[in-house]
Parts: C-alpha cells; sequence; structure tokens
C-alpha cells in the first residue's frame, strides 16, 4: 500500500511533531547504503489481536536512507528539539529501521522524518492538523480528513499517562496518509482495529509505569502543596519524557517499526481490484433463456417418460436423432458415436485459419452470408470437420442468431437452421443451389497430397480436403459490404494480433452493432416512426448501405425475449396512461 503511517506528539513548548514514520519503498537500496544487523539475529514480531506472525530483520542503514544527518535534512531545527527527547524518536545519528519483503520486493523503512521534502511537508501538515483542528469529540478517537493536494489522513487520537504532565497525560495521535480516498476509505474499519490495538498496548505499557512512579511518589498532592509551580518550573526547563521512559521499553521503536511495516504489508493485501461487469449482455441474456427453455423442457420429458413406458430403442439412436432435429445439440458434448480419443483431428482453430484455409475470397463470400443470415451448408464426412467449421463461423453472430443442426441425413428448410452440416450423398433441392440465400461448402479429397504444404504441417492438418464454396449469388469483389466485415477482415489480415485479441475485437464488434439493432428496434418496433425518419436513423448509425440495413434487420431477430418485454412494458405503459386521461 503507497500509504505512509506516522506516530505524532503534541509538545507543550514545540506544539505537534512528528515523531516516528514507516514508508514504503519499490526501488531498490542505493548501491552506497551498507546494511548490518542491530542485534546480530532475526526478531519475531507477532501481532497479538489479528494472530499474524511477521518476521523482519531489522537492519540498519546509511543515512541516505534514513535521517539525514546534514544541514539540508527536510526535518526540524535542532533548536526546536526537546532536550529530554520529547520530540525526539530515534537518538542522533540512528540509520533508522528497514524490513525486506521478499515476496514483493519492498522496503519498508522507518525514521523520525521523510527524507523526501514534499512527503516532509505533507506529513508534517497532517501532524499539525490531526493534534489541532482535525480532532473528534472527547479530543481522543479516529477522524478522517484531506484533500487532494496534501493527501488524505485517517487519524487516531489518544493519551498517554505522564505523572509529570500537565493533567497527567500527553497526547499522540497515529496517522495514515495516502493520495488515494476511497482505498483510504475503504480500509477504515481494518486501521481502525489494527490501530486500537498498537494503542491499547501503549497506553498499557504507559498506565503500569505511571501507577509505579504515582505509588513511590504521588505528584498530586505534591502539586496541590507546592501551588503550581512544578508546572512553572517544567516549562522553564523540564522538558518532556521520551515515549521509551513512559512505557519504560527501550525496544519500542523497533516494534513501532515492525507493526508499521505489518499494517502497510497486510492493508495493502487485504483489498484486490475486480471487474465490475455492467447489465447483462444480449448474449448472455439469450443463453439464459435457452438454459431456461432446456430445463423446462427435460422437466417435462421427465414427467412424460414416468407414464409412457421406455423405447426400446439404444441411447445412441436417440442422440443420432437430437442430434438431426434438434438447433441446440451444440451443447451436448457427445451427440455421436466417434472414439473421443480419434476426435478433432482436423479442426478449424480459429477465423483467421478458416480463412487461411479457403482462402481470402470464398472466406468473404462465406463470412457474407453467415452475417445476412443465409443458409451457410457444409458436406462433409468428417463431422468433426463441420462441427468445427460451425463453432468458428458462429463466433461472428450474436447468440440468438444461431441455429444448429450439425449433422443430419436430409435437407433442413432454412427456418430451422442457418448453419446445416449434411453427409456428402444428401441431394440438395435444385432451388437452393441456385438461390441467393444460402452458401455451400463441399470439402472433398484433394486432388494433390500437400494442399497446404508451407501453413500446416501438424496432426490437425487439413491439407487431405480440398473445399469449394458455391452460391447462387457470389459476393463480387468489388462490393463494400457490411462494415463489420470489412473490420473483421482487416483484423484477420493483421498479423500484430494475436488469435485472442481478435476474439475481443470480435465481442466489441457484436455489442457495437447489437446497440445500433436495439435503437432500430425501438424507433420502428416500438415507435412506429415513418420510413423518412428511420433512414435518417440509420444515417446517423452509420448504417444506411443496404447490406448494412439487412445486417440489422437479421441481427434484430437475434434479440432477448427479456429485453424485447422489458422494452415494450416501459413504452407502452406512459401511453396508455396518457390515453386514459
Amino acid at each position: 500500500m503507497n500509504a505512509i503511517v506516522a506516530l505524532c506528539h503534541f509538545c507543550e513548548l514545540h506544539g505537534p511533531r512528528t515523531l516516528f514514520c514507516t514508508e514504503v519503498l519499490h526501488s531498490p537500496l542505493p548501491q552506497g547504503a551498507s546494511s548490518g544487523d542491530i542485534s546480530g539475529q532475526n526478531e519475531q514480531a507477532e501481532e497479538e489481536e489479528g494472530g499474524i506472525q511477521m518476521s523482519s530483520r531489522i537492519r540498519s542503514h546509511s543515512p541516505a536512507e534514513g535521517a539525514s544527518a546534514d544541514s539540508s535534512s527536510p526535518g526540524p531545527k535542532k533548536s526546536d528539539m526537546c532536550e529530554a527527547s520529547g520530540c525526539r524518536s530515534l537518538a542522533g545519528g540512528h540509520p533508522g529501521y528497514v524490513s525486506h519483503d521478499k515476496e514483493t520486493s519492498i522496503k519498508y523503512v522507518s525514521h523520525q522524518h521523510p527524507n523526501h521534502p514534499q512527503l516532509f511537508s505533507i506529513v508534517r501538515q497532517a501532524c499539525v492538523r490531526s493534534l489541532s483542528c482535525e480532532v473528534c469529540p472527547g479530543r481522543e478517537g479516529p477522524i478522517f480528513f484531506g484533500d487532494e493536494q496534501h493527501g488524505f489522513v485517517f487519524s487516531h487520537t489518544f493519551f498517554i499517562k505522564d505523572s509529570l504532565a500537565r493533567g497527567f497525560q500527553r497526547w499522540y495521535s497515529i496517522i495514515t496518509i495516502m493520495m488515494d480516498r476511497i482505498y483510504l476509505i475503504n480500509s477504515w474499519p481494518f486501521l481502525l482495529g489494527k490501530i486500537r490495538g498498537i494503542i491499547d498496548e501503549l497506553q498499557g505499557k504507559a498506565l503500569k509505569v505511571f501507577e509505579a512512579e504515582q505509588y513511590g511518589c504521588p505528584q498530586r498532592a505534591q502539586r496541590m502543596n507546592t501551588a503550581f509551580t512544578p508546572f512553572l518550573h517544567q516549562r522553564n526547563g523540564n522538558a518532556a519524557r521520551s515515549l521509551t521512559s513512559l512505557t519504560n521499553d527501550e525496544n519500542l521503536w523497533a516494534c513501532l517499526h515492525t507493526s508499521f511495516a505489518w499494517l502497510l504489508k497486510a492493508c495493502g493485501s487485504r483489498l484486490t481490484e475486480k471487474l465490475l461487469e455492467g447489465a447483462p449482455t444480449e448474449d448472455t441474456l439469450v443463453q439464459m433463456e435457452k438454459l431456461a427453455d432446456l430445463k423446462e423442457e427435460s422437466e417435462g420429458w421427465d414427467g412424460s417418460e414416468e407414464e409412457e413406458k421406455p423405447s426400446s430403442q439404444p441411447d445412441v439412436v436417440e442422440g443420432q436423432e437430437l442430434s438431426k432435429c434438434s438447433p441446440e445439440t451444440s451443447l451436448l458434448p457427445d451427440c455421436n458415436s466417434w472414439n473421443v480419443a480419434h476426435r478433432r483431428l482436423s479442426i478449424f482453430r480459429s477465423l483467421r485459419h478458416m480463412r487461411q484455409v479457403l482462402g481470402a475470397s470464398a472466406f468473404r463470400m462465406l463470412a457474407w452470408h453467415v452475417l445476412m443470415g443465409n443458409q451457410v451448408i457444409w458436406k462433409a464426412r468428417d463431422m468433426d470437420l463441420v462441427q468445427s467449421a460451425f463453432d468458428v463461423l458462429r463466433t461472428m453472430l450474436p447468440v440468438g442468431c444461431v441455429r444448429i443442426i450439425p449433422y443430419s441425413d436430409q435437407y433442413e428448410e432454412a427456418y430451422r437452421c442457418n448453419f446445416l452440416g449434411l453427409s456428402p450423398h444428401v441431394q440438395i433441392p435444385s432451388h437452393i443451389l441456385s438461390s441467393e440465400f444460402a452458401v455451400l461448402v463441399e470439402v472433398r479429397a484433394a486432388t494433390r497430397s500437400s494442399l497446404y504444404p508451407t501453413l500446416f504441417d501438424d496432426e490437425q492438418s487439413l491439407n487431405k480436403y480440398e473445399f469449394v464454396v458455391t452460391s447462387g449469388s457470389p459476393v463480387a469483389a468489388d462490393r463494400v459490404g457490411p462494415t463489420i466485415l470489412n473490420k473483421i477482415e482487416a483484423a484477420l489480415t493483421n498479423q500484430n494480433l494475436s488469435v485472442d485479441v481478435v476474439d475481443q475485437c470480435l465481442v466489441c464488434l457484436k455489442e457495437e452493432w447489437m446497440n445500433k439493432v436495439k435503437v432500430l428496434f425501438k424507433f420502428t418496433k416500438v415507435d412506429s416512426r415513418p420510413k423518412e425518419d428511420t433512414q435518417k436513423l440509420l444515417s446517423i448509425l452509420g448504417a444506411a448501405e443496404e447490406d448494412n440495413v439487412k445486417l440489422l434487420k437479421f441481427w434484430m431477430t437475434g434479440l432477448s425475449k427479456t429485453y424485447k418485454s422489458h422494452l415494450m412494458s416501459t413504452v407502452r405503459s406512459p401511453t396508455s396512461s396518457e390515453s386514459r386521461n
């Protein structure tokens, strides 16, 4: 987490002062920095409340990493420091502390003040505000403040018992500073619990020292007898005691370094970014509707099987009949009796792969018919080859526009499917072969043994096949075609785009044109606008060409029932209320 955690103190002589801060360094340590163990061994620090252990080697480092010793240091002047270390955490010349996180190569560095002048100014301002104006009622507790320029601050103020202080207590605060406001607000519960644990431990140690001192020499009665002179004497020369003296803990700063470093690491790893999806796409809605229909059909089949006798035909025959008649068989993995070990030997891997095998002109003709909603017929002996071709071609269409019969022993009409797989011996009606609304791909045995020797030489090679694409209305080479087809071809020919990137391009293009379909559906079917207004709308959408209009009308059939019913209900309800008035 890119933040700074600091311990601040309100000095009665100098006002708010930063005692100790821990920051995150992502860059490597300077080359001239030498590091050695302070204690010569690893120290194990355990976060008791969280139940998490963090093993860190506390090391000394050069003045370049810790508090700078030269006159250009951004820290306060020596004349502003308390004589008895009330405003000082580390002794003069102490290099500070650093912990190395080997997993992320991040270093957590602790010293009294940040080295960077800008960071020093930000921490200094946050310290002053946390112990002066930005306090909660009672002057003890958490509060949030800040701005875009100076960062946002989570501050928790608290008191430490001191038998020699005015009111027998001194004022401290632990602040967490970062520039990300949302992240800091979301971390409020975590920071509050962990910082509250650190404060309770400090207050517990200080309370023991305070009670021991009060038992040996009660200060309250002594001050009553001397009539306020101790306080005046203290302000003139008896400076405030250090926090190590108040808690009687010589390793206090090393422990605070470990706690602050763990706090920064744990707070940074507990929150992760997630992609929040918006409204479901049309493909998602259509898939949900199809799954619901399949579930209802399966429930109906189960009910009928209880009443009727089971069929004497084997399961394979039922699966073959289902694959012949049902347009949803592409969702069923075991729709034929082929051995799984011999499947997927000759398949199309992607649209780019298919374009290379068929050739640019044949692929463009095939893709044009697919996008226009015309019937695409494949005749081949290899059922897996046909299935792979349909799996690749269907990616160009919305899910609602896809109706597939993977393999059949007879021709099926176009209203039942727009992707039809046939065995080679099936006769296709002559009016279909000459129709401009159908395209036929015949897979024949190659006349040459190596038709594509430079492209595919692995086990998935298609060099044993020859593909002949014919249609009653072939697409002219100089025809512009639908806009989305030209963009798809541009993505396929761009070798700098990987197959995964091309797939994402297809998703974006389909969403773009489905949005145009929704606008056209609302404009024509719901609002019933005249043709002149519709033509103007198509010009605005950039789809006034003939092929684009045909594509939009075909894709309109792929809109989900949920979207159509929602649109019709929301639009017609105001009309009905107006007619009543």
